[in-house]
C-alpha cells in the first residue's frame, strides 16, 4: 500500500526528488557541483580539467597534483547527474584503484547518499539512480565483460600493462564513452608514453608540473631535486619522460633512425 502525500505516492516524490537533484546538477556546471555539494575546491587547473568536453584526455601530472580527486569528482558527477551510467576505474593494483573509490566514496556520502557496492564487484558504488562506479585491478584477465561505459578512467596508466589498455577500450565503442589517463611518466613506453607523444590532435593533452603546482612549496622541490637527483625529479615531479639508463639506445636515438618510406626486407 503506497503512502500519498498531496496526491502523489511517497516512491514518486522520492523519484521526483532525485530527478530533481540531477537536473540541478546538471545546470549549475560541474566545477559548481563539486565546489558546493561535495566540498572539493579545485585549483585553476583543475577546474580545466573537470569542465573539459574532450572525449580523450591524458593528464601528465606532478606526484601529489590531486589526480584521483580530481579523477573521483568527475567520477561521482557523472555518475549523478547521468542515470545508469557505467564507470570504471582501474589502475595497476586492486589497492590503487580502492583509493580512488574511497575518495568517491567519501564524496557521494557529503552528497547525502549512503555508499553501497553494487552487489556483484568488491570496488563498487551503486548510486540511486542506477549510475555505478566500478574499480578494477590491472589485470585484463579480470576485467572484460564490461559494456557501455560512459567513462573510463586509468590511474597510474604509465604503470599499466599495454594489453590491458587494449583491453578496456573496444568496452568505449558502442557507449560512445570518454577516456582518461592520468600519470606521472615512467619512461619513454608503453601507451601513456606513445599518446602523449604520437597520439594525434584527437588526444587532449594536460601537463601540470610541480613548478605550477599552488600546493607543493618551492623549497620543498628544491630539497627534493638535492635527495633525488635531476632525472628522477624531473620525472616525477616534472613530468619528463627520461630515459632510465638500461638501453643500450636512447629511444629518441631509435625513433630518429626509423624511415618510414623505406620498404621492409622480405
Amino acid at each position: 500500500m503506497c503512502t500519498y502525500k498531496r496526491g502523489v505516492p511517497r516512491r514518486a516524490a522520492a523519484a521526483k526528488n532525485q530527478t530533481g537533484k540531477q537536473d540541478g546538477a546538471k545546470s549549475v556546471g560541474i566545477v559548481e557541483f563539486v565546489r558546493t555539494r561535495l566540498r572539493f575546491e579545485p585549483d585553476q587547473r583543475q577546474c580545466e580539467v573537470l569542465e573539459s568536453k574532450a572525449k580523450q584526455m591524458i593528464l601528465n601530472c606532478t606526484r601529489q597534483w590531486g589526480t584521483s580527486t580530481v579523477a573521483a569528482a568527475k567520477a561521482v558527477h557523472r555518475a549523478y547527474s547521468r542515470p545508469r551510467s557505467l564507470i570504471l576505474a582501474t589502475s595497476p593494483t586492486a589497492r590503487q584503484s580502492g583509493e580512488l573509490l574511497r575518495k568517491a566514496a567519501d564524496m557521494v556520502a557529503t552528497l547525502g547518499i549512503q555508499p553501497k557496492g553494487d552487489g556483484d564487484n568488491e570496488l563498487s558504488l551503486l548510486f540511486p539512480n542506477g549510475s555505478r562506479i566500478v574499480g578494477l585491478p590491472g589485470s585484463e584477465w579480470t576485467v572484460r565483460g564490461f559494456s557501455a561505459i560512459s567513462l573510463l578512467l586509468i590511474d597510474e596508466a604509465s604503470r599499466v600493462e599495454d594489453a590491458m589498455y587494449k583491453t578496456l577500450r573496444p568496452m568505449l565503442a558502442v557507449s560512445n564513452g570518454d577516456i582518461w589517463l592520468m600519470s606521472t611518466p615512467c619512461g619513454k613506453r608503453g601507451f601513456f608514453y606513445e599518446v602523449w607523444t604520437h597520439g594525434g590532435e584527437e588526444w587532449t593533452r594536460i601537463a601540470a608540473p610541480a613548478t605550477e603546482c599552488p600546493r607543493i612549496p618551492k623549497e620543498f622541490l628544491a630539497a627534493e631535486r638535492r635527495e633525488m637527483g635531476s632525472v628522477w625529479f624531473r620525472q616525477e615531479y616534472m613530468g619528463e619522460f627520461v630515459e632510465n639508463g638500461s638501453e643500450l639506445f636512447g629511444r629518441n636515438v631509435v625513433e630518429e633512425a626509423l624511415d618510414e618510406e623505406m620498404e621492409p626486407l622480405e
